[in-house]
């Protein structure tokens, strides 16, 4: 009886493990391209701007979440991040 009761538990916690997952590798993929992005913008004396100052932040945070596997929150600040490199290579 004691096994019916702990054999869904484990496979409910194994199913939790593995959906921490879904956004590992857009979320590896969007921060290095990122990081290449912000990298130019730099070489291109584009470091001074405000939106290169945003996007640099969010990328920061992007990679702590990155450390703690909150791969959705990380996708979401990569993504914001682009936005903000854009922008500090129009000079805006």
């Amino acid at each position: 009886m004691k096994a019916w009761i702990c054999l869904p538990m484990m496979a409910l916690v194994l199913t939790g493990c593995a959906g921490k997952t879904v956004y590992r590798d857009s979320c590896a993929n969007q921060l290095d391209a990122a990081w290449r992005e912000l990298d130019i913008a730099k070489a291109e004396g584009f470091a001074g701007t405000v939106s290169y100052s945003k996007a640099l932040s969010l990328l920061t945070a992007a990679k702590t979440q990155q450390q703690f596997e909150a791969y959705e929150g990380c996708t979401s600040k990569s993504e914001r991040a682009h936005f903000y490199i854009r922008e500090s290579r129009a000079g805006r």
